[in-house]
């Protein structure tokens, strides 16, 4: 977690108590409703990445060669919003997969479409065909889960789904 991210999570807290003070238990809910999100969002990007960088560091293991980058707070479009959240760039070679995830995070950076809590980008360098926009929506079981956009069909994406992107990069 980001010193962001950790002040962030006081604000909200010390709101929270204030709207308790105050007799607003409507704000009170409000609040404590994002920070749930706030812990799912938090839970399923750090997933999302994790499991990539996972498959790069086994990769690296054998001898793959793949130079990893990662940055936190890093900013990003979607549609007319801008999500801040982390960006993870493998190379190898000429190559490069790039899966960037987050949400916005002030009213002014706007909202997730469809009902999302977040939202990725998985995209290889050169290969736009292949690239895939994700969208992190609550299931009803309460667990987030992330589903790829493709001409406004929703499908779930897996781990096999990240290892089939990674072993994109990987055969080049």
């Amino acid at each position: 977690m980001t010193e962001l991210d950790e002040a962030w999570e006081v604000a909200l807290a010390q709101a929270t108590q204030r709207a308790h003070g105050a007799g607003r238990a409507d704000i009170a809910r409000y609040l404590d409703l994002r920070r749930r999100n706030d812990l799912l969002r938090r839970a399923a990007t750090e997933w999302l990445i994790d499991a990539v960088f996972s498959l790069a560091a086994d990769a690296n293991r054998t001898g793959a060669a793949i130079q990893i980058e990662r940055a936190e707070d890093h900013r990003f479009k979607r549609a007319l919003a801008t999500m801040v959240g982390t960006q993870l760039i493998l190379r190898r070679g000429v190559r490069a997969l790039t899966v960037e995830s987050g949400w916005p995070r002030t009213p002014g950076d706007g909202i997730v479409r469809g009902n999302a809590l977040a939202c990725a980008n998985i995209k290889h360098l050169g290969q736009p065909r292949k690239n895939e926009e994700l969208i992190l929506v609550s299931s009803a079981k309460g667990s987030p889960q992330w589903f790829a956009l493709k001409d406004d069909e929703r499908s779930l994406v897996t781990e096999s789904d990240l290892r089939r992107h990674f072993s994109i990069l990987a055969q080049s």
